[in-house]
């Protein structure tokens, strides 16, 4: 993903990724993409507080990270409820999934449909949600 999300020690922030998650999705407004599924591509990522920085380290215990499983879990929901028309659509209901984490600040996401043209390499979109609490103030 193009502007990637980077982690700040300083900021207290670490980078979880999920990188080329490739799913059987219905998705999109051709009759032909309502009648089978397509194979897209989905990327994640997201800014974490990160509570053992900027020179600690945390405990070596999932419950103080965001388990990335779950992010990949979410991703393979939102595909699973039905049909989308819109990869805009699909982007920003994973994104909605992974701040459901109060620790996720951003989330970062891309859908890709790479077999939509015979003679293109890939289309789709990049969004970005932010925490609520974030755009206030």
């Amino acid at each position: 993903m193009s502007g990637a999300f980077a982690p700040d020690a300083a900021g207290r922030l670490r980078l979880v990724f999920v990188r080329g998650l490739e799913l059987q999705a219905r998705l999109g407004i051709y009759p032909h993409e309502k009648a089978q599924p397509q194979r897209v591509i989905v990327g994640v990522e997201l800014a974490v507080e990160d509570e053992a920085a900027p020179a600690s380290v945390g405990a070596d215990e999932l419950r103080r990270v965001v388990d990335y499983e779950r992010v990949v879990r979410a991703a393979r929901a939102a595909v699973a409820a039905g049909h989308i028309l819109l990869v805009e659509t699909l982007a920003e209901r994973i994104a909605l999934a992974a701040l459901a984490d109060p620790r996720v600040q951003r989330a970062r996401v891309s859908v890709e449909k790479p077999e939509a043209f015979h003679d293109v390499a890939s289309v789709g979109v990049v969004i970005e949600r932010v925490r609520a609490e974030m755009t206030m103030g």
